[in-house]
């Protein structure tokens, strides 16, 4: 049997959002790429609505842009111009003390937007099928060997694939990371997100809402026309047995926790339920080896930064690879990849003890602490420099920001 090989100067493993924004931007800046991925293209881009939407940050919609993928993804945008954030309860209406966020309050525009997975799927589907340099090769690695000046990749296709650097982008539970030996702590949560989109009677106005319930957040966020996406959670029992409803019962279980500010409800496309874990990758680097995205780590869904913070990733090691070969060096020596490391390392260990300690803070009905949070979140809301500290934080416009995010 002919055994096949296929030679480039990064291979990536896993072809979601992050490893696919990577495969472009490295094509991009003349580097050959070998993407592998299990999945055939068909059913990556499925173009049927199964709920799932992103809430991208300014800084990710300019990655976007630079690689092409915003023009073709624009006009199924949905702005997000104003976030609500606020304790309630099921039945009992949000509390008066809301921390409230303006698009007006940076130069920027909008302070976020929200595009459907299936959009974004396809466009990135289509570039790379258009992108000089991006082989895409539908198969599993079972073995990864990391010599000398290359790493070796052994798929279950029985062909080679060979590289200078190997991007783990395949997920929480990366097998890259895996055999490069690269260890990860975290926990579960005891929680379920349940993840659908809803159709409402009344505008929604461009304006993202965040209510903290006992059990877990509850994020309305916008879609274009009188859609909303929900990413609602709730103790992992719980959101089984809500899942396992019909339309009918899933909706009546719903609206005691969405409240009627939108008027009448019902659902538009499929739902699904995903449970909630912190994940984090002892090192996001080996020999020869990066991971990115959910593969380095995955986070709470409460601030909806995880795909923004795999983008980040991809935009941080296109850099570090470019900026290393236009000096002549190795763009995979444990000198390159530790910048890498350091970039974004930094970083990520701040966004998950974030989302670890508001969604510890927030799901919980203890008195008192809601009585603090109320409190701070009112303290907050006063004072406009902070509020916009926040808003410039979120957003993925302050730090060391890649320049492809910078625009």
């Amino acid at each position: 049997m002919l055994r096949v090989e296929h030679r480039a100067d990064i291979l990536i493993a896993g072809s979601g959002l992050a490893g696919s924004a990577l495969a472009l931007a490295l094509a991009q800046a003349g580097r050959a790429v070998a993407v592998i991925d299990p999945l055939a293209e068909s059913q990556r881009e499925d173009p049927a609505f199964d709920g799932r939407a992103y809430a991208l940050a300014p800084a990710s919609a300019r990655l976007l842009r630079a690689i092409g993928i915003w023009d073709r993804v624009a006009e199924r945008a949905q702005p997000i111009l104003d976030i609500s954030v606020c304790d309630g309860r099921p039945g009992a209406g949000p509390s008066p003390f809301l921390l409230e966020f303006s698009h007006a309050e940076i130069e920027e525009g909008p302070l976020g937007h929200m595009i459907e997975d299936r959009f974004l799927r396809r466009a990135f589907g289509q570039a790379m099928r258009e992108t000089a340099g991006v082989e895409r090769i539908a198969a599993s690695a079972t073995a990864q060997e990391a010599a000398g000046h290359g790493v070796a990749l052994t798929l279950d296709t029985g062909a080679t694939a060979t590289g200078r650097l190997l991007a783990g982008c395949d997920g929480r539970a990366s097998p890259t990371a895996r055999r490069a030996g690269i260890a990860r702590t975290g926990w579960e949560y005891g929680q379920s997100a349940l993840i659908a989109a809803v159709a409402h009677a009344l505008p929604h106005h461009g304006v993202a809402h965040q209510f903290f319930m006992p059990a877990g957040p509850l994020a309305i966020l916008p879609l274009p026309g009188n859609r909303s996406s929900i990413v609602w959670s709730e103790a992992s029992a719980t959101a089984a047995r809500f899942a396992d409803l019909p339309d009918a019962g899933f909706l009546e279980a719903l609206r005691p926790r969405f409240g009627d500010f939108l008027g009448e409800i019902s659902l538009c496309g499929e739902r699904s339920v995903h449970p909630l874990a912190l994940s984090y990758a002892s090192s996001f680097v080996a020999e020869r080896v990066a991971l990115v995205g959910d593969a380095a780590r995955g986070v709470h869904p409460l601030a909806g930064q995880g795909l923004n913070a795999g983008l980040r990733d991809a935009a941080a090691l296109a850099q570090v690879v470019r900026d290393a070969a236009r000096r002549g060096e190795d763009f995979a020596s444990p000198h390159t990849l530790a910048r890498y490391q350091r970039w974004r390392g930094f970083d990520s260990a701040g966004l998950a003890l974030a989302t670890d300690a508001a969604n510890r803070l927030f799901s919980n009905d203890n008195p008192l602490l809601r009585a603090a949070r109320g409190l701070g979140m009112a303290a907050l809301g006063s004072v406009p420099a902070l509020r916009r500290a926040l808003i410039r934080e979120a957003a993925g416009l302050t730090g060391e920001t890649p320049a492809l995010m910078k625009g």
